[in-house]
């Protein structure tokens, strides 16, 4: 499961965010390839019959009359801030490539989604061919939950790692109902129960761990595999922008389109309204684990969302997209005096960071009240929200920041992701 590899995540890039190919994959994971079909797809009017060109592209079912030169996919989409994915159209087949599939990977991942009824396009192993519009799919992270469901096809779900630390509710009663069927995950992830589905998808993360990877194993089985990486985006709008590349599986781009136009149009908005903000409070994050505290680097999308909120950080100079690696002291050094601590990890009031450790209480925004934890929404199993659902939404993650850090600037928030710690 997700969660449990990304505990230590947790603790690295996510714990300080809003919100777990090929030289190092097994050998059984298809190699790109070589070369990539011109990226003009033939427009309707070179079809050589006169059969109509589709004006929406097919959600539902497969072409029963294949003609060549039609564009079969006259609802595109296009990457704007994401660096980790490019989606290139070619009348009846889109080429998803997946940039840097996982940490250190040096080649990128391809996949070539061919709308069913029509030809299986030349270059590409069978591996990396996937007829969609998919009906059935198996995820390996919560965090691709919000986006099926903001695309209407939570109902193709048919699987997933494990449900106990699942927030949606639509999810959790199909689990509950015995609906979805768990498949486990790294490498003991059960390919007989994933066998049994035979889904169209599943879509995985990747590690470049054996110890974690799930998909090698799956991949080996026959199964079609899709690597989502999501979580190595470097900016909270280009980690949203995945919910485009989980909606091509689907034919639902323009439904994507839409989604995601609304989203970072209301994040740039609230960008601009920081600037009307008098001062930048000092921010830090998070709490140690296991004697180092990971700070979120300069460049990660868990310090872009502070810069962002109109915050003072004081790593805001380093150039990693990760997290640094600190020691108490290095922290203490520079936050002794910050205006504000936010998420804290497990941590439901100030005594329980105490008694982690006492030294906490020397921090000036532990004295002054100002701590606060992304835990507000979380469910009865521990599951929470914010490592879900906030991805799709780096909006409203947003708005809860600079009403913390500037409530006169939104004076009628009301909090969805962030909790004052008392």
């Amino acid at each position: 499961m997700v969660r449990k590899f990304l505990v230590s995540i947790l603790f690295v890039s996510l714990l300080t965010a809003c919100a777990p190919a090929a030289t190092v994959v097994p050998s059984q994971t298809p190699p790109p390839p070589t070369a990539i079909p011109p990226t003009t797809a033939p427009t309707a009017t070179s079809a050589p019959t006169a059969v109509p060109a589709p004006t929406a592209n097919l959600t539902e079912g497969c072409v029963s009359d294949y003609t060549p030169g039609v564009d079969y996919f006259p609802e595109k989409t296009s990457v704007q801030y994401s660096s980790g994915f490019t989606i290139e159209y070619f009348g009846h087949y889109k080429v998803l490539t997946v940039n840097t599939p996982f940490p250190g990977a040096t080649e990128s991942f391809q996949y070539a989604l061919v709308q069913c009824g029509t030809p299986k396009p030349e270059g590409f192993t069978e591996e990396q061919i996937i007829e969609v519009p998919v009906e059935s799919i198996v995820t390996m992270s919560t965090t691709y939950l919000p986006f099926l469901e903001a695309l209407g096809v939570l109902d193709k779900l048919v699987g997933l790692d494990d449900a106990t630390f699942v927030s949606n509710e639509t999810v959790l009663k199909m689990a509950a109902d015995g609906a979805l069927k768990t498949i486990g995950s790294g490498a003991s992830v059960n390919v007989e129960q994933a066998l049994d589905l035979q889904p169209d998808l599943i879509m995985a993360y990747s590690s470049g761990s054996p110890d974690y990877d799930a998909h090698p194993k799956l991949i080996e089985a026959g199964l079609k595999v899709a690597l989502n990486a999501e979580w190595l985006d470097t900016s909270p709008l280009g980690r949203a922008e995945w919910g485009k590349f989980i909606a091509a599986f689907f034919n639902k781009e323009a439904a994507a389109e839409e989604m995601f136009s609304a989203t970072a149009q209301r994040y740039e908005e609230l960008k601009a309204l920081v600037s009307q903000a008098e001062a930048k409070p000092t921010v830090f994050v998070g709490t140690p684990y296991q004697g180092t505290w990971y700070m979120p680097g300069g460049k990660s999308f868990a310090a872009a969302f502070l810069m962002d909120a109109g915050a003072n950080y004081p790593w805001a100079d380093t150039t990693d997209t990760g997290s640094l690696f600190l020691a108490f002291e290095e922290v203490f050094d520079k936050a002794k005096d910050a205006d504000y601590w936010l998420n804290l990890g497990f941590a439901p009031d100030l005594k329980s960071l105490t008694d982690q450790d006492a030294r906490f209480a020397d921090f000036a925004a532990y004295q002054n009240g100002n701590v606060w934890n992304n835990d507000a929404r979380t469910t009865a199993n521990g599951g929470n929200d914010y490592y879900e659902s906030a991805v799709a939404k780096p909006d409203v993650v947003l708005a809860d920041l600079i009403a913390i850090l500037h409530p006169e600037l939104l004076p009628e928030h009301t909090f969805t992701y962030m909790r004052q710690v008392k």
